[in-house]
């Protein structure tokens, strides 16, 4: 004898023992009043119907997505008229031509005078100007190029800012000098430490950003592109965006590439001013405050994308350790 099972008293005997337990009670042929309605289509014409199915999906989630990021446009012009309006009062504060002006300027033996006490010798500026001419020609023949082609191949999205790819020699300069006194470095090396001076940005829809971003670093990787770092800012409270450096194997040649909505580069643009006089570090703790205000004020109302800030952060140095 089977040992009892303790629920088997309560259960009422099956009055229907050949009955199989898919048979519904009430009908188990096709078109029964217990089934659902017998399917009548073709295969065809299933397939059919469901892609007019999943394109009314897709039309909808378009039209969502449009009426999402017309919301967020309204809304961000109200911010952008409220930032001119905080860097007017700024500057009438602070004006421009109280400050001293900029002093970047060569002299007859060669020499380069920058801003503040930067200063670089005959030999280092020839070196510096002749490795600046070396890169303006890796980016006219290679890297152009391969930015092009990449651009090509998405029409939802484009390059901007393309006119200002190289950076201007005075900052170069400037940056060159930092880095040598900071870490004693060479004229050469300090160069080969300047990340951006070719630098691109792809400007993106809200809607398409997360996807469009990781398709291009594919894309940048289809065309033997190395990518060095890449660095998430969405989730900053000063900048909203992603930046990237890439370097070319073949000349070893390092660039820029930002991932920006139109949005998120309109507030780089207009909080630029900002971040260009933060970097000559005012002595006037108020104004630091101010500035710093500002670029908060801005980046408060840039939309983050979906998936946006889940992108993460990569530096070769951290996989090469690993």
């Amino acid at each position: 004898m089977g040992a009892d099972r303790p629920d088997d008293g309560e259960v009422p005997p099956d009055e229907n023992p050949d009955r199989r337990d898919d048979q519904n009670d009430t009908g188990d042929q096709a078109g029964g009043p217990g089934n659902s309605r017998a399917e009548t289509r073709t295969r065809q014409e299933y397939y059919a119907d469901l892609r007019v199915t999943v394109s009314r999906e897709e039309s909808a989630a378009a039209q969502q997505a449009t009426a999402e990021e017309q919301a967020a446009s309204e809304k961000w012009q109200q911010r952008v008229t409220e930032s001119r309006s905080m860097w007017g009062e700024y500057q009438s504060k602070w004006p421009p031509a109280e400050r001293p002006p900029v002093d970047r300027s060569e002299d007859a033996e060669g020499s380069w005078r920058g801003e503040g006490d930067r200063v670089l010798g005959p030999a280092e500026n020839s070196r510096i100007e002749a490795e600046c001419d070396r890169i303006a020609n890796l980016e006219k023949e290679r890297i152009s190029p391969a930015m092009r082609a990449i651009e090509s191949q998405d029409p939802d999205r484009h390059l901007v800012g393309f006119d200002d790819r190289l950076k201007d020699h005075d900052r170069i300069k400037e940056k060159v000098y930092d880095k040598m006194e900071e870490f004693d470095y060479s004229a050469e090396k300090a160069m080969s430490c300047v990340s951006d001076t070719i630098r691109y940005t792809f400007e993106y829809r809200e809607s398409r950003y997360t996807q469009g971003v990781w398709m291009d670093i594919e894309r940048l990787k289809g065309e033997g592109f190395k990518l060095h770092t890449l660095k998430n800012f969405w989730s900053d409270e000063n900048y909203k965006g992603i930046n990237s450096q890439w370097i070319d194997p073949d000349t070893g040649q390092q660039f820029e590439v930002q991932f920006h909505t139109r949005i998120s580069f309109e507030a780089k643009q207009l909080t630029h001013d900002a971040y260009k006089r933060l970097r000559a570090e005012p002595d006037d703790e108020l104004e630091k405050m101010v500035l710093k205000a500002f670029q908060r004020e801005v980046s408060a109302d840039v939309p983050v994308p979906r998936g946006a800030a889940d992108i993460p952060d990569y530096s070769e140095r951290d996989t090469d350790a690993r």
